[in-house]
């Protein structure tokens, strides 16, 4: 089924690109700068498309979006001028010219159309624009993101490299090891893997294919890394000392890209502390306006709240995940079954039960076995459930949010919370409440006494405790535990090849260094020398093991280790390269958390102060300001006239409290995540942050509630 519609589509993209491809012809010089580069973008962009098709298509797209654009604006301003404005020729001058009678008459009954059709042509032309940039535009993303991946692995990749070189792999043999790789190393691999298959399908010798590679690649440090390397090969140079510059000199410009984008994190820090105070300004004048002028102003001020205030945070998250460096990979390594099967796709579970769905069916043992597992997952989560939602966080909302559905569909039945606007600013029904805003027994209806934190605390605190709480708990305990294990990779590292160093097979030294440290690392290593005892190879233990923790840095030690141990037992220089990779990266992220923590700080910092700053608003502004309003509204007419500042009985103090309370609420929530992706590039990383700042935002506007 998926293949025929994808046969039917790539012949309605065909057919669309013949029916324009005399457009192209027309337009495009086949020669011409622009279509070199839309295809030089396709092949950095790994798309299988030939450059005339493709621009073709583009065209198309764009020509049938702008006819319909243009269609669809001529028919809303022609509709527009005379129904909804209801204009006439008369009320349309040209430029205030006074033309001769014979031909105002002839002009009076073109103008709406000519405007109509004026109209027509600037929807067209953005739609054309728009149609035909969009389609252009998928070859620059796709290799922008190509790029940007090599060069984050490429200092990575060099170290892998260097290692099979002292390993004793010789020059093919490394290049079809980096290309064996894609599952740790991503497009570099890739990049390779086109040398390797251009070498074996089309007759080219791999010097030639170095050559053109070097030329295709989107990344230019890969295109002078193989240039560089071609020379060597060419001059036959010592690949080994090569490598080892390249390495040294790729950690270092790693290094120098991290501080570049600490620097720019600094900045946007600093605009971020600037830009977020304005909504609270802006909130101030609004109100300060409403109050000296008659107007209403609660429309800016609703705009201003549940508008600028997330598009702001929203903006700023969107601007600093550009600049953002996240780990590449999903730090899974893929066996050697040859079938391309990811382990993350076989890993334990209860979703997946393993090589056994794979003969399902074929005889009834299979099945039995299938039935006796899935039982035996189950039970061994019930048994211990905290353990399964360590390892899969993600799977506390398959319970917390059926609990959250029910718990609203009692609020909603009930009545226990307030069910429109209205019951937000005011109490509803009748009774007196208690001070905290809980109903007496006997009363009828539902009253709150803080209808604001009430509602406010039911319709979005008890979604974040119920799910965001559990969430954030699993995930901190599961990324504790994955930290572990790499806290003290280097130094174990390093005693590794210092015990090969001395004669032990590397088998031998697992052991010696399992028996000489301590911690997580320490019973895993015990764990892979007990597995390789009882007759499992040593490089699916190393898979095994990084697979059960899956973090992209121990994936590549792994794999550099473990195709290395291959060719030889003695491997102390590449485990020696492996600690100093591990040694570059504990750098770089060590200097990560320190100029992160800074920002982190400076962004909570900011939103207390915005908070302590609208918490003093409402017990120094608002209360006088409701205090003047019932004085006003009291005193009558003449008392209005006396009151300073103007007419204080078009003021609702109520809907402003309620504003200010939603805005610090919202502002917390926009801080958490910004905190926490700069913190560690990652949302989930925002969850305890998401948690704790609406919680103080909470506590201290209840006692700002009580006291006023």
């Amino acid at each position: 089924m998926s293949l025929g519609t994808g046969s039917r589509q790539l012949g309605s993209t065909s057919t669309l690109g013949d029916a324009f491809y005399p457009l192209y012809r027309r337009v495009f010089d086949e020669d011409g700068d622009f279509v070199a580069s839309v295809e030089d973008k396709l092949g950095q962009a790994r798309m299988a498309d030939n450059v005339e098709m493709y621009i073709s298509r583009a065209l198309a797209v764009g020509v049938i979006a702008g006819l319909m654009l243009w269609l669809l604006g001529m028919l809303l301003s022609y509709l527009t001028l005379t129904q909804v404005l209801q204009l006439t020729a008369e009320d349309i001058s040209i430029l205030g010219l006074q033309l001769p009678e014979g031909v105002a008459s002839a002009t009076d009954a073109l103008k709406i159309p000519a405007l109509a059709f004026v109209s027509g042509i600037f929807f067209g032309t953005v739609g054309f624009a728009t149609g035909f940039g969009s389609l252009l535009s998928i070859p620059y993303f796709r290799a922008n993101s190509r790029q940007r991946e090599i060069n984050v692995l490429l200092a990575d990749s060099i170290a892998f490299m260097y290692a099979l070189s002292v390993g004793g792999l010789n020059q093919l043999e490394i290049l079809q090891a980096m290309a064996q790789a894609d599952d740790t190393y991503g497009e570099v691999s890739r990049e390779f893997q086109v040398i390797v298959l251009e070498t074996e399908y089309f007759d080219t010798d791999y010097r030639t294919a170095i050559r053109n590679q070097a030329l295709q690649t989107p990344s230019e440090e890969l295109s002078q890394f193989l240039t560089d390397m071609l020379s060597i090969v060419d001059s036959g140079g010592d690949m080994t000392s090569f490598l080892e510059d390249q390495k040294d000199k790729h950690i270092r410009t790693a290094k120098q890209e991290q501080k570049k984008v600490l620097d720019t994190l600094e900045l946007f820090g600093e605009m971020y502390m600037t830009l977020s105070l304005f909504p609270l300004l802006l909130i101030i004048i609004l109100v300060i306006m409403s109050m000296m002028s008659p107007g209403s102003r609660m429309d800016m001020m609703l705009g201003t709240v549940y508008g600028l205030i997330p598009l702001t945070g929203l903006g700023f998250l969107v601007l600093t995940s550009t600049v953002t460096q996240d780990s590449i990979g999903d730090g899974y390594l893929r066996p050697d079954t040859g079938d391309g099967q990811t382990y993350a796709e076989a890993d334990e579970g209860i979703l997946n039960l393993g090589l056994v769905e794979n003969y399902t069916g074929t005889y009834s043992v299979f099945g039995r076995i299938k039935n006796r597992e899935g039982t035996y997952r189950v039970i061994e989560v019930l048994k211990a459930p905290h353990v399964f939602f360590r390892d899969n966080p993600l799977m506390v909302l398959g319970l917390t949010v059926p609990m959250t559905l029910v718990f609203y569909a009692t609020v909603v039945f009930f009545h226990l919370a307030p069910l429109n606007v209205a019951e937000f600013v005011a109490p509803a029904g009748t009774g007196v409440p208690d001070k905290i805003g809980f109903i007496q027994p006997g009363t009828r209806g539902r009253t709150w006494e803080l209808p604001a934190i009430v509602g406010t605390f039911m319709w979005l605190y008890v979604p974040i405790y119920l799910n965001l709480l559990p969430l954030s708990f699993f995930h901190e305990w599961n990324l504790r535990t994955r930290r572990s294990v790499i806290g003290n990779l280097s130094e174990n590292l390093r005693k590794l090849s210092s015990a090969n160093d001395t004669g032990m097979t590397l088998l031998e030294s697992i052991k010696v260094v399992a028996d000489t440290s301590s911690g997580r690392m320490a019973d895993e290593l015990e764990a892979m020398h007990a597995k390789v005892n009882y007759g499992t190879s040593l490089k699916n233990t190393l898979r095994e093991f990084n697979n059960r923790y899956h973090i992209p840095r121990l994936a590549r030690t792994v794999k550099l280790i473990g195709e290395a141990q291959e060719a030889s037992s003695q491997i102390q220089d590449v485990l020696s390269t492996a600690a100093q990779a591990s040694e570059n990266q504990d750098d770089i992220d060590r200097e990560r958390k320190s100029r992160t923590r800074m920002q982190m700080v400076i962004i909570i910092m900011t939103y207390l102060t915005l908070l302590g700053v609208m918490a003093l608003l409402k017990v120094k502004f608002l209360t006088v300001m409701g205090d003047l309003a019932s004085q006003t509204a009291g005193g009558g007419a003449e008392s209005a006239g006396d009151a300073p500042g103007g007419d204080l009985s078009s003021v609702n103090v109520d809907v402003l409290s309620v504003l200010f309370f939603h805005a610090v609420v919202l502002q917390a929530l926009l801080s958490s995540l910004i905190a926490g992706y700069i913190r560690e590039v990652s949302l989930m990383a925002s969850l305890k942050f998401a948690v704790t700042l609406p919680t103080i935002a909470l506590i201290v506007w209840y006692v700002v509630e009580w006291i006023s």
